[in-house]
Parts: structure tokens; C-alpha cells; sequence
């Protein structure tokens, strides 16, 4: 069976560059925010630039929070957040305030990086060492290099971290629970690598995570 794989439309983000890397590798990708077509999906996948609170807002707004919550945690469609789509799925974010996420992963909140002599936003190529093996890295080189725009970070629990960044600190960039996967980097700008995980996300099915 193959692959029917959305990305999901909330205003926040360039989708159309996710959805030409999926094309690069071989699978098609449907850009919508149509709940009929998301209810359809085998793969859901929810990248984003921009405020988290501007993030939620919309996919309140659009009756997308809900229905995300009903495909990903009780039909458990797989599920990969990308960037601020990463962050969003954790309880809370303080980026400007304190805003209320999706809640996916258990004690996981936003944070923006401290001041110093790192310059901020984290802009750029960085290396990644992997946590524990994961499928979503079939192929791939630990400490392999991933692409970066960030202010804010997760900071979660090791439990589901399946990759680590350094930027000043340690902090999680690459994250595993279940069905649910999601990046802090930009596998789409990301080159071989980055084309590698969104091969392998495309590629998997639920019977793989068994």
C-alpha cells in the first residue's frame, strides 16, 4: 500500500519546499488543511516557521488541534512535525508568553536559548549524535549534519529523545514516541541527509513500529 501523505496547511511556513522534497524522493505529498483529506492520510506531516502562539491560534482556529489529536494519538497515523512543528506538539512554550501547546509529549515546553556569546536565532549547518536507534535514521551517519533555524528549543525528558544538538548546551533536536516523530532541524534543507529522513518517513508503515 503506498504512502497518501498531507501536509498539513495552517499558515505558518514555505510548505511547498516539504512537499518538493518528498517529490525528490520519489513520493507525492498533498498540501491542505481539508479534514476529509487529512482523515484519509496514512502520513501526516506538520512543519512551520514562526511564533508558536501565532501557530496554535491557527490550528485552533481551523479545527485542526482537534482533529490532529483524533489522527495521531487514537488512529495513530504517522506523524512527523518539523521545525516549529516540533515544538508545537510539546505541553507549553514561553516564546513571547505562555501559550499552551498540543500536549503530545509529556512535560516537554519551549524555551528560547540564553543569551551570551552565541548568536541567536541558531542559524545554520549542525551536527546531530543520535540518542537511540531509530528508524527514522535508517541510513544515516551518526553525527551527521542537519540544517538549523531556531530561537527556541525543547527541552523535554531523555525518554523519547532520539537525537541531540549541541548549540551552547546540549538540547534535543530529534524526537520518537510511537507513531509520532519530529525534527528541530530542516530535513527539506538539509540535503542527502535531510532527503534520507524523508525517504525513510515515507516509507514507513505502522506494521514497521511494531
Amino acid at each position: 500500500m503506498s504512502a497518501n501523505i498531507v501536509i498539513i496547511d495552517y499558515g505558518m511556513g514555505n510548505l511547498r519546499s516539504v512537499q518538493k522534497a518528498f517529490e525528490k524522493v520519489g513520493f507525492s505529498a498533498t498540501i491542505t488543511r481539508d479534514h476529509a483529506l487529512i482523515k484519509e492520510a496514512s502520513h501526516i506531516v506538520l512543519p512551520g516557521v514562526g511564533a508558536f502562539g501565532d501557530a496554535m491560534k491557527n490550528l485552533n482556529s481551523l479545527g485542526l488541534s482537534e482533529l490532529l489529536h483524533v489522527e495521531v494519538l487514537e488512529h495513530k497515523k504517522l506523524f512527523l512535525g518539523i521545525c516549529l512543528g516540533m515544538q508545537l506538539i510539546a505541553e507549553k512554550s514561553y516564546e513571547f508568553g505562555e501559550h499552551q501547546g498540543l500536549g503530545w509529549i509529556e512535560d516537554a515546553k519551549v524555551v528560547r536559548f540564553e543569551e551570551g556569546s552565541l548568536k541567536i536565532p541558531h542559524v545554520g549547518w549542525n551536527e546531530m549524535n543520535f540518542r537511540h536507534p531509530s528508524i527514522l535514521f535508517q541510513d544515516i551517519p551518526d553525527h551527521s549534519n542537519f540544517y538549523f533555524v531556531h530561537s527556541y528549543y525543547f527541552e523535554a525528558p531523555s525518554t523519547y529523545a532520539i537525537g541531540y544538538c549541541d548549540y551552547g548546551k546540549s538540547f534535543v533536536c530529534a524526537i520518537q514516541k510511537d507513531n509520532i516523530f519530529a525534527t528541530q532541524f530542516h530535513p527539506e534543507k538539509s540535503q542527502t541527509h535531510g532527503l534520507q529522513i524523508i525517504k525513510n518517513f515515507a516509507q514507513l508503515t505502522k506494521e514497521s513500529l511494531c
